[in-house]
């Protein structure tokens, strides 16, 4: 799912139109906490993800889908139409890309930093702030953390800060060991 929020040409061209709208409309914190519900309920919900993923789903029921999504979550208007005009164009599966390509504009306007934490197990509070403390000693400032469990990585932690990755996962680490014995 992780992998889901790559950026496209396509993502970037309407996560730059959202963020110009949004900055242009003075809505930018509004749409900006939009998309943030967005990608975390297309993390959740599977069901989200087959109306906008499908093949067989036709635009004018993702569109209706989208409208009522946004509706129900009460999100800005100009969301709401931008989702609806996404979906419209046929472009409902390029929305994850659009979420992270705005997130990217957002963070760059505002001068944050964003890191995202993977680890196997939940983390308590005190390790979080251990984590940002460490980030923000090499980063000379605060990062604004996203974290999220994969147990899938056995182990360890992922820290990705912009198109870079720190990956100490149990899992890499096996890999590689794997790999090498493959090799001898």
């Amino acid at each position: 799912m992780a992998d889901d929020f790559r950026t496209t040409q396509v993502g970037e061209r309407y996560a730059q139109a959202l963020f110009d709208l949004a900055l242009e409309t003075g809505r930018l914190d509004a749409v900006r906490a939009d998309v943030k519900s967005l990608k975390a309920a297309w993390t959740e919900s599977a069901d989200l993800r087959r109306l906008i993923a499908s093949p067989v789903m036709k635009s004018e029921d993702q569109v209706k889908g989208l409208v009522a999504i946004a509706a129900q979550a009460r999100f800005e208007q100009t969301t709401r139409n931008f989702l609806g005009l996404l979906a419209q164009n046929g472009r409902a599966r390029d929305l994850p890309g659009v979420l992270t390509g705005f997130e990217r504009l957002y963070a760059r306007h505002a001068g944050i930093v964003a890191a995202e934490v993977v680890s196997a197990q939940a983390l308590d509070e005190v390790q979080i702030t251990h984590i940002r403390n460490a980030l923000r000693e090499q980063l000379g400032r605060a990062p604004e953390l996203t974290v999220r469990v994969d147990p899938s990585i056995l182990g360890g932690l992922k820290v990705k800060v912009g198109s870079k990755l720190f990956d100490a996962s149990l899992k890499t680490k096996l890999d590689s060991m794997k790999y090498a014995l493959k090799r001898a």
